[in-house]
């Protein structure tokens, strides 16, 4: 039984686990919006609305903190710069998901993970 066990494990050692997890953030951040698993999106969520109040702390300590889990300067620098600010009266609720149906080839749930205020 898996009382109080909490996180998906998507079939994949702690290590590719936590790239994965580290690689949807960046491109979430990139990007904006991102299309995946339903699963995959619930997992990302709350990993890129801490990056975000990171971004909204600004501070050195902050950016080193980004730094060490996304591992693209151009991404941070576009958090801390372009972000960030967006969300600065917002106390939190960055993301939303929204759900696409399923995918052809296996039935897997899609959806789309998506900063709630994009920019133009």
């Amino acid at each position: 039984m898996r009382h109080k066990i909490s996180g998906r494990k998507f079939d994949r050692p702690s290590d590719q686990r936590r790239a994965l997890f580290r690689m949807l953030v960046a491109d979430l951040l990139r990007y904006e919006r991102l299309k995946t698993t339903e699963a995959k999106a619930k997992e990302v969520r709350p990993l890129a609305e801490k990056m975000v109040t990171l971004g909204k702390d600004g501070t050195v300590h902050a950016r080193r903190q980004a730094m060490a889990y996304i591992n693209d300067k151009d991404v941070v620098k576009k958090l801390f710069d372009d972000i960030a600010p967006r969300f600065s009266t917002r106390p939190g609720g960055y993301t939303r998901i929204i759900k696409l149906g399923t995918r052809v080839g296996d039935g897997a749930a899609m959806a789309q993970l998506e900063l709630v205020e994009r920019g133009a």
